[in-house]
């Protein structure tokens, strides 16, 4: 029979129940522990040994540990890796329990905190350039409501969308964790469930009137019910991982998808605006354009990339304030360097709010905030302010009465940890500056009586130390350790080790006793002070907050302004109607890729206007018809991002939806093939694509039969053509398209020019008008170091190829004779309307069983006869 469970066994398992599925470390003394499944699963994400520590139901039980003081390092090599974590630690001291239950009580611990990935706030944990971004999703009445955070900063966004473009939401928020209601349909797979009483419209509406202690949402705008019971769900979760205590949350803001360029997941992957393919920042649309000096600044620009505007005013005033700064490099640079020295007070205020602040934070607030000032002063001074740097300035001020409090209180650089005190300025408290000489006076004194016990032993070895178990004692040599026993020496032994003895004294307590006593008292003394500063710090956390992203907002304008001084970019211009006309256009990522290895990118232009809309793109693979239609796709995007852009001149009508269909692959996650793939976002462009749209589209076609792959290409063209009526970039390597410049008014011929040169393949990156001449599908081949002989053997199949379609007009025979997309919808449309109309017609009681019966079998030859 195995022994019963020891109590600290029982208190552990009672802890790892409310943890539920989160990694528990569990505290005791120096270390966090982990017992059994999550010391197994810790182990092995931190590499760090698995050992046993006695037994549970007869068998040992798995254990590992991590120091608390490196714990935040484990922590977020955790959270990396998909876990989540709840921190159990002692919520009385080891007397307080010995006064509750005798020596033997166990001391009690609490979980005092969830960390999970969308709720992290500490500096070592968090990406200084990437917001960390808390969602949380829920339907009611058939909308869908998403609240998003970041609780680092604090900011706050409510939104209501339909149920099918759920999916480009999350993939504009990029969230680290999404919590849904439990059971709901519709949840990402690696959502959280939660009880879905915590997503209710009036208990969000109650939670966030709560918070900001207003008695209605009035002053924070409109918020509709699938909004407010999203927010209750995100509030009622970071409640519960906090513990009863809520970070850092500004007042909602209400997001219409109407005032953002929307864009689903697969043409922010194909685009690569925040990651590249590969993953990371590097080789992505953000890491070319960010010239940001600031981690603020960086987010606030990925939050611009992510969410372009569709507000033509909001546009032109963030283009406003970067030409202004293009125009001043003096003013700039002057701007720029002082941004660079500013510490993070946006993520330090997160800090302080939720609870997790430190003397350093506390310092950076008071170092941003007079800063921020200057800046103000800077600027103010200036003729001639675009309207949106006006809009900024007075949030860069107002703070002179707490960041004079913070110089009075605090020391010039105050530490990360606030238990040892040090962090509160001489001259601030009187009485904290006179605990701190009577505790130095003892130590000069313990100083001189250790010169005084060496005179009186002549011992010049002799010491006084300090350790946490002892105190301040004596210690000598071992062998001089007889001097100090004697009775008459005045000393008391304490302690013998392999090389030393200890000793207490008198004199030597007494002074110990003034030290610890003023210690205590002045450590007490600075704690009470941290939490008044704090105090103040929240009290004013809003207006700090809007100084923050005021700053952000100038880092980010002067960084663009930087960009496009750099590059030679240019401001564009936001027309009325729905054209596209850039000159000398480049792609952004592409160009700096080519400038490093000292080569020059080809610069096109493109012209589209309501009367010719769509480009039908040919040439040889290599020969830059990807890169064109994502370069143009980009520059939309930098322009209604309110940046410059990598051309000699841009004018565009502003764009509602962005897709991009270039470059599918598998996704074997989901049993999709790359051809299914290709079908499901051509379908998605297909569907949702309005004349204001921009599109995108690759080689449609190609991952089946080239009859099938052809068909679907001249269909897709025309729907795009002749129903969504939007413009439309679509590279081919189906020659037989070209056709479609006869009956598509709206439809013009292009190609990327390319040149065989005594056999070999020259590849220009022009962009020429025209139907493509040829594929040189052979002489890529080639140029990529397939096999001479294969390569031969293809040319010889191609002519025999080639003979047979000029004898039969070749696959598309016939293809011109055909109605267009629309017609032949029309057409349909009619026959079925002629059917639906007999149907109505007819007097069903009137009929025989015969005539009932002859009837049927009329209407389903009609049937069997529709188009």
């Amino acid at each position: 029979m195995s022994a019963p469970a020891t109590p600290m066994m029982v208190q552990y398992l009672a802890l790892k129940a409310e943890a539920g599925d989160c990694l528990l470390f569990y505290r005791m003394g120096d270390f966090f522990e982990l017992f059994f499944d999550d010391a197994r699963t810790a182990a092995q994400i931190l590499d760090i040994a698995l050992t046993s520590r006695g037994e549970h139901l007869g068998v040992p039980i798995p254990m590992c540990g991590v120091p608390v003081h490196a714990a935040e390092g484990y922590l977020a090599r955790l959270i990396k890796a998909g876990c989540r974590v709840a921190i159990a630690e002692q919520t009385e001291t080891p007397e307080e329990a010995k006064k509750r239950g005798g020596s033997k009580a166990l001391v009690a611990r609490g979980i005092v905190r969830f960390v999970t990935a969308g709720t992290l706030t500490e500096e070592a944990l968090l990406e200084p350039r990437r917001a960390n971004v808390l969602a949380a999703v829920c339907e009611v009445r058939g909308a869908v409501g998403v609240a998003a955070c970041d609780i680092s900063t604090g900011r706050m966004e409510l939104e209501q969308c339909p149920p099918e473009r759920l999916g480009a939401a999350l993939a504009r928020l990029g969230a680290s964790e999404i919590v849904t209601p439990e059971g709901w349909e519709l949840a990402p797979h690696d959502a959280i469930p939660r009880p879905s009483r915590d997503f209710s419209s009036d208990g969000g509406e109650v939670r966030l009137r709560t918070l900001h202690g207003v008695a209605t949402l009035d002053g924070f705008g409109q918020f509709d019910r699938a909004m407010l019971a999203a927010a209750g769900g995100l509030i009622a979760y970071l409640d519960h991982v906090g513990r009863g205590r809520l970070p850092l949350l500004l007042p909602p803001v209400a997001i219409s998808g109407e005032s953002r360029l929307a864009m689903d997941e697969a043409t922010r992957a194909s685009l690569e605006i925040l990651s590249a393919s590969g993953g990371g920042r590097r080789g992505s649309l953000i890491e070319a354009v960010d010239r940001c000096v600031t981690g603020a600044g960086s987010r606030l620009l990925a939050d611009d990339l992510s969410a372009p505007l569709t507000d033509a005013d909001g546009i032109e005033a963030r283009l406003a304030l970067v030409q202004w700064l293009l125009d001043d490099p003096l003013l700039r640079g002057d701007l720029r360097t002082v941004l660079r020295a500013l510490p993070d007070i946006g993520r330090a205020l997160g800090r302080v709010v939720a609870g997790r602040g430190s003397p350093r934070d506390l310092g950076q607030l008071r170092d941003g905030l007079a800063e921020a000032r200057r800046v103000h002063d800077h600027l103010a001074r200036r003729q001639d302010k675009p309207a949106l740097l006006e809009d900024l300035l007075p949030s860069l001020s107002g703070h002179g009465a707490l960041t004079d409090l913070y110089s009075r209180a605090l020391v010039p650089a105050p530490p990360t940890e606030r238990g040892q005190g040090g962090f509160i300025a001489e001259g601030y408290d009187h009485a904290l500056d006179e605990l701190r000489r009577i505790s130095g006076d003892a130590r000069r004194a313990i100083a001189a009586l250790e010169a005084k016990y060496r005179d009186q032993t002549g011992i010049s070895a002799l010491k006084i130390r300090h350790n946490g178990v002892l105190g301040y004692f004596v210690e000598v040599p071992a062998r001089h350790g007889d001097v100090l026993m004697a009775p008459e020496s005045g000393f008391t032994h304490r302690q013998t080790m392999a090389g030393a003895v200890r000793f207490n004294a008198l004199a030597l307590h007494e002074e110990a006793s003034r030290i610890a006593e003023a210690g205590g008292h002045a450590l007490a003394a600075e704690e009470a002070h941290f939490e008044e500063l704090i105090a103040e710090a929240v009290k004013a956390r809003h207006a700090i907050a809007a100084t923050a992203q005021a700053l952000a907002r100038i880092d980010v304008a002067a960084g663009q302004a930087e960009r496009a001084a750099e590059g030679g970019w240019c401001r564009p211009e936001i027309a009325a109607d729905p054209v596209l006309e850039i000159e000398q256009g480049r792609h952004p990522v592409v160009e700096a890729a080519l400038a490093a290895r000292g080569e020059r990118f080809v610069a096109n232009d493109c012209h589209l206007a309501p009367q010719d809309r769509l480009w039908l793109v040919g040439g040889p693979n290599m020969g830059g018809k990807s890169t064109f239609l994502r370069q143009n796709a980009l520059i939309i995007l930098l322009a209604q991002a309110g940046g410059f852009v990598p051309a000699g001149r841009a004018r565009l009508g502003l764009v509602d939806r962005l897709f991009s269909r270039v470059g599918a692959s598998d996704n074997l996650a989901r049993g999709r093939s790359t051809f299914m793939v290709e079908m499901v976002e051509t379908a998605a462009i297909l569907a949702q694509a309005s004349e204001r749209s921009f599109v995108i589209l690759d080689e449609v076609g190609r991952g089946t039969s080239t009859y099938d792959g052809l068909a679907l290409a001249w269909a897709v063209v025309e729907a795009v053509h002749g129903v969504n009526r939007c413009r439309c970039l679509f590279a081919t390597h189906y020659h037989e398209l070209a056709r479609l410049a006869d009956s598509c008014e709206a439809l013009s011929l292009h190609h990327v020019r390319a040149r065989e040169w005594k056999g070999e393949l020259v590849l220009l990156h022009e962009l020429a008008p025209g139907p493509a001449e040829s594929s040189f599908g052979l002489a890529v081949a080639k140029l990529a170091g397939v096999p001479a002989p294969v390569v031969a053997r293809a040319r010889t199949v191609l002519e025999r190829l080639e003979k047979g379609r000029a004898e039969t007009g070749g696959i598309a025979a016939g293809l011109g004779d055909l109605p267009l997309f629309a017609a032949a919808a029309e057409a349909r449309r009619e026959s079925v309307d002629a059917v639906r109309e007999r149907l109505a017609a007819l007097d069903i009681d009137a009929l025989s069983p015969r005539e009932a019966l002859d009837l049927l079998y009329e209407l389903k030859r009609e049937a069997e006869n529709l188009p």
